[in-house]
């Protein structure tokens, strides 16, 4: 095959690209910060605005849908593509089966996905990338452009689309498009993680991830997630993010245009109409070109030395990302559901942004403290083990002190 000769050599230079761990790492904080009000309150059926409406409730929440709602998983979905690419390029280059392995991937992460979802946290997306992760291998071989143009279209279409319609129908009706509140629903999720038993729980569970992950939403899913695989397909293809000195100044008025358009139409309903219709085109258009600004924006500070020694305690973080984010699962829901503290529907959205900041400075460390010792995460070793069918070497090397120094 030869579809991938544009960035083979680069590819193979450079092993890893420092600038895509920063950014998994900052993924994994970014969706930390959007999940961490869902983790102790019933967030589903609630409206935030109304629930966290003055003080510094307020201010944190607004903050955080500004910044980073719907912002995190795009960028999560855009470093899937961009990393399919590269195994890709690297099972080609060890003349292995890029399907066959990818399947292999696909599934683990799919069986982990269940796992997750069923019997840790509700608000996994571990599944839906690997059941949208398939559709990848009937795209991965067109070209660089081809698949960003392709990604582009099919989000900005049917969003543009859509929006539209909701925007004036909130013109005509605003009240119809107001945000609904499951006060039933409300009161049983407080009810079941509070005090419920875990079987209680998993019920519970199932309710809330299908709440999200039904067939009525699965072409809006689809669509909110499949076009930035291809898209972060294109660019790992182009070779955008291995030398972007080279094209600094684009990568620049990206990065200011993307901010400046992204955080216009992410006020938009606090400075319009607070309705379903602001809302949507607050999180489908505003959140992707915020994305892009993080993107940007990262990849050209991790090339100054200062900033990037800074930003590589992002980069350990990125390097085990599915530990991380597993692990953020695991320590929140013994916080607050009923087999650990059962704090779930008691604390502050203050309270809850200051134990975020908390735990992810412990996973910086701990990050930090394990990449130092292994090459790879927990759950990413066996992820490579299930992937190439082997164990890899899991224990860094150590020089050998005195090599070469005679006995004295």
């Amino acid at each position: 095959m030869t579809f991938l000769n544009g960035t083979m050599g680069s590819l193979q230079e450079n092993k890893r690209i420092a600038s895509i761990d920063i950014l998994r790492g900052l993924a994994i904080l970014g969706i930390f910060l959007v999940n961490m009000p869902a983790f102790h309150s019933p967030l589903l059926y609630i409206d935030g605005e109304r629930q966290w409406p003055e003080g510094w409730d307020g201010i944190l929440y607004r903050l955080s849908d500004v910044m980073a709602q719907a912002s995190f998983y795009p960028l999560f979905a855009f470093l899937f593509g961009f990393g399919a690419i590269i195994l890709a390029i690297r099972s080609e280059a060890k003349g292995i089966s890029f399907p066959a392995l990818f399947m292999r991937r696909l599934s683990f992460l799919l069986l982990l996905g269940c796992i997750h979802a069923f019997f840790i946290w509700h608000g996994d997306i571990l599944i839906n990338y690997a059941v949208f992760g398939f559709a990848l291998l009937f795209f991965y071989q067109m070209k660089a452009k081809t698949l960003i143009l392709v990604g582009t279209v099919c989000y900005v279409l049917p969003f543009a689309i859509l929006g539209a319609l909701l925007l004036v129908m909130g013109s005509i009706d605003s009240e119809g498009l107001t945000i609904p509140t499951d006060s039933t629903m409300m009161k049983r999720s407080l009810e079941n993680y509070q005090s419920g038993t875990f079987t209680e729980i998993i019920n519970q569970r199932v309710q809330d991830w299908y709440m999200v992950n039904n067939l009525a939403n699965a072409g809006i899913l689809f669509l909110s997630i499949f076009p930035f695989f291809l898209i972060g397909a294109g660019v790992a293809k182009r070779g955008y993010l291995l030398n972007p000195m080279h094209s600094r100044r684009k990568l620049k008025a990206i990065m200011i245009v993307s901010l400046l358009l992204g955080l216009t139409i992410k006020i938009l309903p606090y400075v319009t109409i607070y309705d379903f219709g602001t809302i949507f085109v607050q999180d489908y258009f505003g959140g992707p070109l915020l994305t892009i600004f993080y993107i940007t924006a990262i990849t050209l500070l991790a090339e100054k030395n200062g900033v990037s020694r800074l930003l590589m305690l992002l980069a350990h973080v990125g390097r085990m990302s599915m530990s991380n984010y597993l692990f953020q699962s695991l320590v929140c829901t013994w916080i607050f559901y009923s087999y650990g503290l059962g704090l779930y529907g008691s604390i502050s959205y203050t309270t809850g942004f200051v134990l975020l900041l908390g735990i992810f400075c412990l996973q910086i460390l701990l990050s930090h403290l394990w990449m130092s010792l292994y090459q790879y995460g927990p759950v990413e070793y066996i992820w490579r083990c299930v992937t190439y069918g082997k164990k890899p070497v899991m224990r860094k090397e150590r020089p050998v002190k005195g090599k070469g120094r005679g006995c004295s």
